[in-house]
């Protein structure tokens, strides 16, 4: 049976995610933040008769926890043979009122700590000479938007990691892949929603585009046919795939708009795609 070890498991994609891959038939490795999350995922597994499902606990930029989550699948089970990096959290505001230590957690989280795991996993997948490393990005790691620089700022990041690693790893026989959601509406928006602590200070010029940014987002959000099933099904696919592609863009919105991007001219995009957000987020219509 495979091993499978999946980040930030506790909500949201990571836990459907979680479920998904044990119901297939994987040894999965579930890791978690806190005990509550852990006894929470353990008794709903338990539950559904997924007894190969464990969740042990992992904070990702803890280098030494991640190579004793590590070296307990080695032992368990031979080695992982595949990682799901889902892991993250968010940071909302324009970068004007960002804070840089904000800025910097958020980096610490969602790119070094994804470099952490797939540091720890890299030598028992090349010595096995298989397996897949998964990064749950986003849509908003190709294009950017408002209201969100600094969180596009680390998907943008961990693409460009991805794809490079992609190039390094494939002579091994370890495949990288890029999981691309849209918006899905998880915890994420809801209790995880995290803003800077300046962003919505009255004297900030950006505090009002702030507001209509959110509840455009919202809307998308309520409106978004994409659930964390869907992106569950897609990593599951990924890893059944015997020449799994480099990126899983999901959402027809997002891939027409992506679609656009790649095909229209660079002008036309920037003019109609970026001037229309612009205009609904500020009221204005770039000149």
């Amino acid at each position: 049976m495979d091993s499978v070890i999946i980040t930030g498991s506790g909500t949201g994609i990571g836990r459907e995610t979680a479920f998904c891959l044990a119901r297939a038939g994987y040894e999965v490795y579930a890791t978690v933040l806190t005990p509550d999350q852990a006894g929470e995922i353990e008794a709903e597994a338990s539950r559904r008769g997924l007894g190969n499902l464990k969740a042990p606990l992992l904070d990702i930029r803890d280098r030494e926890a991640v190579g004793s989550v590590v070296r307990q699948v080695h032992e368990e089970t031979g080695g992982p043979f595949a990682l799901v990096n889902n892991a993250g959290i968010t940071l909302r505001g324009f970068f004007e009122d960002l804070e840089e230590e904000e800025i910097r957690n958020l980096f610490e989280t969602n790119v070094f700590g994804t470099l952490n795991v797939t540091r720890a996993v890299i030598p028992y997948m090349r010595e096995a000479r298989r397996g897949r490393i998964l990064i749950v990005t986003s849509i908003g790691g190709r294009i950017g938007s408002m209201g969100v620089n600094a969180y596009c700022s680390t998907k943008f990041a961990q693409e460009g990691f991805g794809e490079s690693l992609y190039l390094e790893l494939l002579p091994f026989g370890v495949h990288v892949v890029l999981i691309e959601p849209p918006i899905v509406k998880t915890e994420r928006w809801s209790r995880n929603r995290r803003y800077g602590e300046r962003v919505f200070d009255h004297g900030s010029p950006y505090s009002a585009w702030l507001e209509q940014a959110e509840a455009l987002a919202q809307r998308m959000v309520e409106s978004s046919p994409v659930t964390p099933v869907d992106v569950a099904q897609t990593i599951l696919q990924a890893l059944r795939a015997r020449r799994p592609r480099l990126r899983y863009l999901l959402g027809r919105r997002a891939r027409l708009v992506h679609a656009i991007r790649r095909y229209a001219p660079e002008s036309l995009f920037d003019r109609f795609y970026f001037g229309e957000v612009i205009r609904l987020v500020t009221g204005k219509r770039p000149s």
